[in-house]
């Protein structure tokens, strides 16, 4: 597939997506929300890929709403405005509800839009020289359709800090608060990424799709019945699943199981 925006590339079942806007430091205009919603949708049917890896070209991750965009939505109306924001909350739940485990790799600044990015990938590794920033209330504006992602990953707590203050969050108060899960060496970033992917392909692709409904079942409300029953039934599917056999012969047997390949 080509796309203007963004790189696509497929190797070793590791799907690489790069934001490629770096001259305007990878600010999503409505193409790349647009291009990176049917990325990331046309790739959940690929059975061949098992980790999509997001990361970016240039200095910036991504410095959140385009310029160009913003001084367009200066005149529009609500309903205009209403379906602008529709593009961009399509594409957190893209990427949110991926089928296929995600990894953001962020490796410069990161406002508004692209906190959500991060947010909504399973796991987010960053470089020290990393900030993060929601500055929409600089402008008069709220950083809104991101906020249910910013939200499971940060709390509430923060969210009332860092949304009103606008300040600067570096890599380290990130990783504190639970933004980012990992902060190495620029120069290390991408041997990071590869100890990661070598953890997540070493797993069994179908147990992984049924921990990440497993998580986005239970934390709506873990402690109910109909969590408790969600639970109980979903262990008893996986363990008489074709994968889940498969993973406990090849462990009594001590022997790689068949999603492994070539993983040592």
């Amino acid at each position: 597939m080509t796309y203007e925006t963004i790189l696509w590339d497929v190797e070793e079942s590791i799907l690489t997506i790069t934001l490629n806007r770096p001259e305007v430091h990878n600010c999503l205009n409505d193409k790349m929300v647009l291009e990176l919603e049917d990325a990331f949708k046309k790739m959940q049917s690929n059975k061949d890929v098992r980790l999509i890896i997001v990361k970016a070209k240039g200095r910036s991750f991504c410095a959140g709403a385009d310029l160009n965009d913003m001084k367009r939505m200066v005149k529009f109306t609500k309903e205009e405005n209403v379906e602008e924001s529709t593009h961009l909350s399509r594409l957190m739940e893209a990427v949110r509800k991926s089928r296929i485990p995600t990894l953001a790799l962020v490796q410069g600044p990161v406002y508004g839009g692209g906190c959500g990015l991060v947010a909504c990938c399973d796991v987010s590794v960053a470089s020290p020289a990393v900030t993060f920033c929601f500055s929409e209330v600089k402008l008069g504006l709220i950083p809104a359709v991101i906020s249910p992602y910013i939200w499971k990953r940060i709390g509430a707590g923060n969210m009332r800090r860092y949304f009103i203050t606008a300040e600067m969050i570096d890599a380290y108060e990130a990783r504190r608060i639970g933004l980012v899960h990992t902060v190495v060496q620029q120069d290390d970033l991408h041997a990071e990424a590869e100890r990661i992917s070598h953890h997540i392909l070493n797993n069994s692709p179908a147990a992984l799709r049924a921990a990440k409904d497993l998580i986005d079942t239970i934390e709506v409300d873990p402690y109910c019945e109909k969590t408790r029953k969600y639970t109980i039934e979903a262990i008893a599917d996986i363990r008489v699943s074709k994968e889940g056999q498969e993973g406990l012969s090849a462990f009594f047997e001590k022997r790689p199981a068949a999603w492994r390949g070539n993983q040592k």
